[in-house]
């Protein structure tokens, strides 16, 4: 006789929360995430559905395996795990369930998600994040973005977070944590328009302007000769 485990039918699909590493496309067309532990090598989507790590058959959560998405019943649980060194440069996301899934104790492991809201953290220098640049690591086809304020990209390949939502697409919404500067939420403007992310542009682009005239000022004091004038 074997066991069945109650089954659920809500009606609507649960919450859950996660971390994952924002990821973009290497021809800078498609953005996703990657997870931070099993099946970190396989970026996906807003809307995805898992698959075995494994390369078995089986449908994806299966009870004698661990594959499937997973994600935890708690914010603060996920939030806990980006006070790691690792996964510092995390994103926190809230996913909605979709399709079959294990409900454990602390969360669920299932076959399909989709990425509601993802949090970005501050940026190394403890400023509010502008952006998410070239984080130095990546997968195949796929560039690793971290955190970033406008006068830490610098060079790096970056996206503003409001490219990174449209880049990513199915209505995903890409908000920056706390920092050093005014919460984001200080500066929101109706949404619908384009103006987010004009404003988030046009952020990026000043910071950017703001550190090459510092450099260009720096440039003035050495004079032509490299030595500073005086």
């Amino acid at each position: 006789m074997r066991l069945r485990l109650p089954e659920e039918r809500p009606t609507e699909p649960p919450t859950g929360y996660k971390i994952a590493h924002p990821v973009l496309s290497q021809d800078g067309t498609r953005a996703g995430f990657t997870g931070v532990s099993l099946g970190g090598a396989l970026p996906y989507g807003v809307l995805a559905d898992a698959s075995c790590v494994y390369g078995l058959r089986h449908r994806a959560p299966h009870r004698r395996c661990d594959c499937g998405f997973h994600c935890v019943h708690e914010r603060t649980a996920a939030e806990a795990l980006l006070c790691t060194a690792e996964h510092r440069a995390a994103v926190l996301l809230e996913v909605l369930v979709l399709g079959r899934y294990i409900r454990f104790e602390r969360g669920f492991r299932y076959a399909r998600q989709r990425v509601r809201t993802a949090t970005v953290g501050p940026c190394v220098c403890g400023a509010v994040a502008a952006a998410l640049a070239d984080a130095g690591w990546g997968r195949p086809g796929w560039r690793a973005l971290a955190p970033s304020c406008g006068g830490c990209v610098r060079g790096r390949t970056s996206v503003s977070l409001a490219s990174f939502a449209r880049l990513a697409g199915e209505g995903l919404r890409v908000v920056a944590g706390s920092g050093a500067a005014l919460p984001a939420a200080d500066l929101a403007v109706p949404e619908g328009l384009g103006v987010p992310e004009l404003v988030a542009e046009a952020a990026l682009l000043q910071a950017r302007l703001d550190w090459f005239q510092t450099q260009l000022g720096r440039l003035g004091e050495r004079g032509p000769g490299g030595g500073r004038q005086g």
